[in-house]
């Protein structure tokens, strides 16, 4: 095999079509002596071929055709953008439709850390907005998910919230539990410990407060449920919050940066991504007076 291409030394040594060793090979389930390549590189002779076939995703997990806004790819992972609205992965009140859909009409995925949810490392909420990091292999969602254990990870959230904030920042540290036989989570003594750090950024006269929030664990709901415990529920919040002025379908949070390290190269990687539209435009009616003036 020495001068072959990889891609094709795979296809007739395991038996594999062209286009399957080529997937193997993107999908970074082939090793050339302890490494990941391209399907393009030449053979010398004498190196170890290490491979393993890729996850093969439940039936039920169909591509879909949905628009993604992708901040960056390579082999191992993808930084998106995920809009309000769209549910992460499929579950009992969602069967198609979701990020995960969209992802596999896209491109190859890890197994993930349940069948109906291949490459999803951490999770948005339906109706937050903002970064999502997904593994492209296993391997990189082991390392990617080491790293959200040890909380390596820095993510940045925005909220708009009900009431004048009176401190300039702060930590909450109150631990949660779900609600048992429902979809909230509560605080309980004997729930898991929560933690998250808050920053005022604005205070607006009508009665509210933009902040910058950074949660040190990740438990569902941590954000949402620590500041309506303090009193300052999310705008638009429909499980944690009352009154919604602006008649918003979801609420008011954003997570708007990302810090980790890649799991292959170890480098720093870092991305922002802007408030969405019509977050802009109710701060911009903060602003200027108007409240309640339209649906969001």
């Amino acid at each position: 095999m020495a001068g072959e291409r990889l891609d094709r030394a795979l296809s007739v040594l395991l038996g594999l079509s062209r286009g399957e060793a080529q997937r193997w090979i993107e999908s970074g389930q082939v090793k050339l002596s302890g490494k990941t390549t391209k399907a393009s590189m030449r053979l010398k002779g004498g190196e170890e071929l290490i491979a393993w076939e890729p996850t093969r995703y439940p039936s039920h997990l169909q591509p879909e055709a949905i628009p993604l806004v992708i901040l960056y790819e390579d082999e191992a992972l993808l930084v998106l953008e995920k809009p309000r609205g769209l549910v992460v992965h499929p579950s009992a009140g969602h069967r198609s439709g979701t990020l995960v859909n969209a992802l596999l009409a896209h491109t190859h995925l890890s197994g993930g850390s349940a069948p109906q949810r291949p490459g999803i490392v951490h999770r948005l909420d339906k109706d937050t907005s903002g970064l999502m990091l997904v593994a492209k292999t296993d391997q990189a969602h082991g390392l990617l998910a080491a790293q959200f254990a040890e909380r390596t990870v820095m993510k940045t959230y925005l909220a708009l919230v009900h009431g004048l904030l009176p401190e300039e920042e702060g930590r909450i540290e109150v631990p949660l539990r779900h609600d048992v036989g429902k979809l909230r989570v509560e605080v309980a003594a004997s729930g898991k410990r929560a933690s998250t750090e808050f920053r005022l950024l604005k205070r607006y006269p009508q009665g509210y407060s933009l902040l910058e929030l950074h949660p040190e664990t990740g438990r569902t709901h941590q954000l949402r449920v620590h500041l309506a415990f303090i009193g300052h529920p999310v705008v638009g919040d429909p499980l944690y919050a009352s009154g919604n002025p602006w008649k918003l379908s979801g609420q008011m949070l954003h997570a708007s940066q990302l810090r980790f390290r890649h799991p292959y190269r170890l480098e720093e990687m870092s991305f922002s991504a802007p408030l969405p539209e019509y977050f802009r435009a109710i701060l911009d009616s903060l602003e200027t007076g108007l409240v309640g003036q339209s649906s969001w």
